[in-house]
């Protein structure tokens, strides 16, 4: 009986270290994606296309953070919007700066998968800010929970972490109970 016991228990103990696992994954996920930006002002991004690859290919999430034009210089990969005042954004990487006699500045940009510069330079009013950070792969789940099924992903993942740990919390109280049970009848 004691060797079944032990046998449990180092499978148990792998089996909360796999699970504890993951969970420090998914919270640490969770902040570089979710938490930081929203802290810190910064914007999560999705890559859709292929024009930044190598280095940002589709489905890579990028957290965008604002950033003064001035501050923008050659080599920086920054987003911006496609006409100033609407929604759509594009990355790309700055590969000229042009400063004017009144002191604005426009930027030339390209992606980095594409032969020729934007046909546009870029004024300062579209710049939304610069790449901060990047995480590869994760924008997948961001695009596949996009519109209205997201709150239903949302609510169910929230469940299912809230019942995972009910049972944890449960199945430590039955230990508790049946080591207390051990000690009462010896």
């Amino acid at each position: 009986m004691s060797g079944r016991r032990a046998r449990r228990g180092v499978w148990h103990y792998v089996w909360l270290g796999i699970s504890g696992g993951l969970l420090a994954l998914v919270v640490a996920l969770a902040a570089v994606a979710v938490i930081i930006p929203s802290l810190t002002g910064a914007v999560p991004l999705t890559v859709l296309t292929s024009s930044m690859e190598p280095g940002l290919p589709p489905g890579t999430l990028i957290v965008v953070r604002p950033t003064p034009a001035t501050e923008i210089t050659i080599g920086d990969v920054v987003t911006y919007q496609i006409e100033s005042g609407k929604a759509d954004v594009v990355t790309h990487r700055v590969i000229e700066v042009v400063s004017s006699t009144d002191g604005t500045r426009t930027f030339i940009t390209q992606g980095d998968n594409n032969p020729q510069p934007d046909p546009e330079p870029v004024v300062q009013e579209q710049i939304k800010g610069a790449v901060w950070y990047s995480i590869p792969l994760i924008g997948h789940a961001a695009v596949g929970l996009g519109g209205a099924g997201k709150s239903w992903v949302v609510t169910g993942v929230a469940v299912a972490l809230l019942g995972y740990a009910a049972l944890l919390i449960g199945g430590g109280f039955r230990d508790v109970r049946r080591k207390r049970r051990q000690v009462t009848s010896r």
